[in-house]
């Protein structure tokens, strides 16, 4: 009896989903897991909501399935693509495919390995090659296991594989073992590293905000080299890390919004606007330290500042 009173409730609850089917939403935003990126994906929602009366669905997602997405059409916005780091992405799908546009007006951005100032200072570690020495790379030996230690990205980044490729084309694979993990946790042990004042190395970007919070030194290496950045990723081939090799500095990065190019034809003035927004580097580094550091919600900021930066955001609907 109890098992027929458990199927007939969900025969009801299937039927009561039959009749009233979930509406999807009209423009639906992909959300990859680093801070900035949170609020830019909520200052397009409700940029394009306030504006244009759609509806706007935020979905968190990898960069590689946030491109498939908008490239099938179950996502249309992507709002931070970072370049070169997504390269392969881009060529594929806006290159290749041409099914994803990239807005044109692009944020400065910076990638490398920094150390502490105390660090540098005292431990005399300024240069990337320095983590190949085994004596300085010990210096970052949290575990007792000899090598030391290096945060180089997030699960799932990009730029997280290549400088595992940077790490093998200098060395210090060899002498250092390469952290991946979110990235709150990496900058949770930096607090800690500098508050003991212990030796401290980890990648580092820009916009970010923890170059507010500590006197970070990138470590000097070899200038970019076209020649020398050989980037395969494993989305391109398994392979991908021997394939690869990158022994000099990352080319000035970019990041540009990216939209499937489908709403050129279905919502054509949600498509203008997002080729029209432009953010600059303060403005994303803002963000972050608002996001990490006082804890305010990535929606009512992106709220708050819809309404003190309503110039710029008329600008982007002409």
């Amino acid at each position: 009896m109890k098992a027929r009173s458990v199927l007939a409730g969900l025969t009801m609850l299937l039927a009561s989903a039959t009749a009233a089917p979930a509406i999807a939403a009209d423009i639906v935003v992909g959300v990859p897991n680093w801070p900035s990126v949170r609020v830019t994906a909520h200052i397009v929602k409700v940029v394009l909501e306030d504006n244009l009366g759609v509806e706007v669905e935020l979905q968190q997602g990898t960069n590689p399935i946030v491109f498939e997405a908008m490239d099938q059409g179950s996502m249309h916005v992507h709002p931070e693509v970072w370049l070169p780091n997504q390269q392969n992405l881009h060529d594929q799908y806006v290159v290749e495919a041409q099914t994803v546009e990239m807005n044109p007006n692009g944020v400065p951005a910076f990638t490398a390995f920094c150390a502490t100032k105390y660090t540098a200072d005292e431990h005399g570690v300024t240069s990337l090659t320095d983590l190949t020495d085994p004596e300085k790379a010990a210096l970052f030996d949290t575990d007792g296991d000899g090598m030391g230690e290096i945060w180089i990205g997030a699960s799932g980044w990009a730029s997280t594989n290549i400088e595992k490729i940077r790490a093998k084309s200098y060395g210090f694979d060899q002498t250092m073992n390469l952290l991946e993990m979110d990235e709150t946790l990496a900058l949770a042990a930096l607090d800690a590293a500098v508050e003991a004042n212990d030796p401290f190395v980890m990648m580092c970007y820009t916009p970010h905000h923890m170059f507010s919070l500590h006197d970070l030194v990138p470590l000097s290496e070899p200038d970019h080299d076209p020649e020398k950045w050989v980037i395969v990723q494993p989305t391109d081939d398994a392979d991908w890390l021997n394939m690869s090799s990158a022994p000099v500095a990352w080319p000035a990065p970019q990041l540009h919004l990216h939209f499937a190019k489908s709403l050129r034809e279905t919502n054509p003035a949600a498509a203008e606007l997002l080729s029209n927004m432009a953010f600059d580097t303060d403005q994303l580094s803002a963000m972050t330290y608002a996001l990490v550091v006082d804890g305010v919600d990535p929606e009512e900021y992106a709220r708050n500042w819809v309404q003190q930066n309503s110039d710029t955001v008329d600008s982007w609907l002409q």
